[in-house]
């Protein structure tokens, strides 16, 4: 992503607890990859995230929960989704020190 496709703003937020995030999940990508921080048309960030797993019986929401647990260093079980269970735009609730997670995040999308 070059300088000029950077999104003003971070598609997450940060609490006390951890962070919740805001995803665009591709289910059947062909990989499991947390690939870059896009705009969508209403001005909102997400992170684009594409898993291998089909989008049936939640196995694409358990495959983004372990790949995200994955890729900020956390247990599985303080990875929940919190809204878009059967949405491509997902809220996920990452517990844990939140200023560790955001600086994962951004390291991993080349932010800042």
């Amino acid at each position: 992503m070059s300088v000029g496709d950077r999104p003003t703003r971070v598609p997450w937020l940060v609490s006390s607890d951890g962070i919740t995030l805001s995803v665009r999940l591709t289910p059947r990508g062909g990989r499991d990859a947390v690939e870059s921080v896009e705009q969508l048309a209403d001005g909102r960030s997400v992170l684009k995230v594409r898993v291998r797993a089909a989008a049936s019986d939640g196995e694409a929401n358990a495959a983004l929960v372990r790949l995200l647990a994955k890729t900020l260093g956390v247990a599985v079980r303080d990875v929940s989704l919190v809204a878009g269970a059967t949405a491509r735009l997902k809220r996920v609730k990452v517990a844990g020190a939140a200023a560790t997670l955001a600086a994962a995040l951004e390291k991993i999308c080349a932010i800042g």
